[in-house]
């Protein structure tokens, strides 16, 4: 068994990231199987992480957008032999990250002008809901690769269009899309500990036939998207929580792109 399939089992939670044969994104995934229901991203994104990491010798790790929410606690990041820092575009946001973690303040879609940002200078960048809120994806895709080491890996982990919820969330106005998601999750309001911010969905998509053009011109030598159907946003609806889920099962079944929920898009960066 591998060092990727341990860490997404759990039998191996705090193991260090040390260099193992590498393989390929593909195969890595190939092996944990990853269930077609989203409910194994959120449930699997740590987990993956860590497999990728132990897999690949990645240390240094980059959370963008961490914020109030980073990935691991500064005890947990040493415990799995990661080098966690956190990046927010917010000062008020990085102010809120968690005791003993370092900080990183840059618009990962911006011109990378800003003080804290180091070219080359880590082994991994992962960021969790963060995408579907960035004016200008490809650049930010652009920007990862001038950041990752030779080698690097990066995971984005987003809500993707066309799946029915997030297109009425994409056409509604703002005003009211607030008033639904308020409505259904109340710890989302606003002033809470997971607000809702505006959603642009700019290259959140799951086709990887969609994606791989855009992603290798950012310049990766390596791409992977793993697609997802269903969600829990019809959770406390019976009836029509029953057919949402039959709908993506089938739209899983037959591997319908156009109407993924959420998707993993991972790359990596060529050594030369």
């Amino acid at each position: 068994m591998t060092m990727a399939s341990l860490a997404i089992a759990g039998s191996a939670p705090e193991r260090r990231a040390t260099a193992q044969p590498a393989g390929s994104l593909a195969g890595f995934f190939g092996e944990i199987k990853p269930d077609w229901h989203s409910q194994w991203a959120w449930d699997h994104y740590e987990a993956t992480i860590l497999g990728l990491a132990h897999q690949f010798g990645l240390r240094s790790v980059c959370e963008i957008g961490g914020g109030r929410d980073p990935l691991f606690t500064q005890e947990q990041a040493a415990r799995n032999g990661i080098d966690l820092i956190v990046n927010d575009i917010d000062a008020g946001e990085l102010a809120l990250t968690g005791r003993g973690l370092r900080t990183a303040r840059f618009d990962i879609a911006g011109d990378l002008s800003e003080p804290d940002v180091r070219r080359g200078g880590y082994d991994m960048m992962v960021s969790r809901m963060v995408f579907e809120h960035v004016d200008g994806v490809e650049r930010a895709w652009a920007n990862i690769h001038e950041l990752l080491a030779p080698g690097g890996v990066a995971l984005a982990f987003f809500p993707t269009l066309w799946a029915p919820v997030f297109a009425l969330n994409h056409v509604l106005p703002e005003k009211a899309s607030h008033a639904i998601v308020h409505a259904l999750f109340p710890a989302r309001r606003d002033g809470g500990g997971d607000p809702k911010f505006p959603a642009l969905y700019d290259w959140c998509r799951g086709d990887p036939a969609v994606l791989e053009p855009m992603l290798k011109r950012a310049g990766f030598a390596e791409t992977h998207v793993q697609r997802f159907w269903g969600h829990g946003y019809f959770d406390r609806m019976p009836g029509l929580k029953q057919i949402d889920h039959a709908f993506n099962a089938a739209a899983a079944r037959i591997g319908w792109n156009l109407v993924t929920t959420y998707a993993y898009v991972v790359v990596r960066k060529g050594r030369g």
